[in-house]
């Protein structure tokens, strides 16, 4: 028996070029396959490329597409991880860009739940959603923001108002990452763990989204005495850090993350 060492198709990053990919051989189904996800030929690199304006999503997508597409047909890929890392987003002179990282997935994360028993590790796994530098909930604001002032920048009175209506949709966000850290806290001080004989989480029914369950006073005490994981000084939270804030308008165009 011979064992192959090399894959079938390697998937990389050119330094020049952006995404690239190598084969074993000339087999016209290894072309077929990279030409079909938009791969061009480079004779003069004898690698495939993406084009340089392909956006940093849409070339993830294209690498996972094309890989499943080969594993799927029983040949072996590998990939460099450094595809995954999302190119740093421009910021104005004298204000540093945050270093990108690796993109973390959601439903990686939320698959991660039913594997877990103690109600610790799952406040631990939320705080990944909640984390500062490439956590989702933070990203998804940046986001918001970013597209309130595209719109605003058209000079138009429909694109003031809308760039309005993301700011205030970005600062429920916001509210929405301050009532995880609350949930978040409340989770790491039960010492709670779902019992052996319990059914497996993805048989568990989901609640109606129209029933809201009252937090109690006692648990919302819990988490006012507990130290937030993501504060730097440990301190106790504020009272109107835990308890829920009335609905505000529009948040200021100069908020920063």
């Amino acid at each position: 028996m011979t064992l192959r060492l090399e894959p079938d198709v390697a998937f990389g990053m050119h330094p020049d070029f952006g995404v690239s990919a190598a084969v074993a051989d000339d087999r016209p189904f290894l072309d077929e396959v990279l030409r079909k996800h938009h791969f061009r030929y480079s004779e003069h690199l004898d690698v495939y490329l993406l084009a340089d304006d392909t956006p940093h999503n849409t070339a993830v997508r294209t690498v996972a597409s094309a890989t499943r597409q080969f594993q799927e047909a029983g040949l072996s890929v590998a990939a460099d991880r450094r595809i995954m890392i999302p190119p740093p987003v421009p910021t104005s002179d004298g204000v540093s860009a945050r270093a990108p990282q690796p993109g973390q997935s959601l439903t990686a994360l939320t698959g991660e739940l039913h594997e877990l028993r103690r109600a610790a590790d799952v406040s631990e796994t939320l705080g990944e959603v909640l984390d500062e530098h490439h956590g989702v909930v933070l990203d998804l604001e940046e986001f918001i923001d970013t597209a309130a002032a595209w719109c605003e920048r058209l000079g138009t009175p429909n694109g003031h108002e809308l760039g309005l209506h993301l700011r205030d949709i970005a600062h429920h966000v916001a509210f929405l990452g301050d009532q995880l850290v609350g949930a978040q806290l409340e989770l790491a001080v039960m010492p709670d763990s779902t019992p052996e004989n319990a059914p497996p989480l993805a048989e568990a029914p989901l609640p109606d989204r129209q029933e809201w369950l009252r937090v109690t006073h006692t648990a919302r005490a819990r988490a006012a005495l507990a130290s937030s994981p993501n504060r730097a000084d440990n301190g106790p939270m504020r009272q109107d850090e835990v308890m829920p804030r009335p609905q505000a308008g529009p948040a200021n165009p100069s908020r920063t993350r």
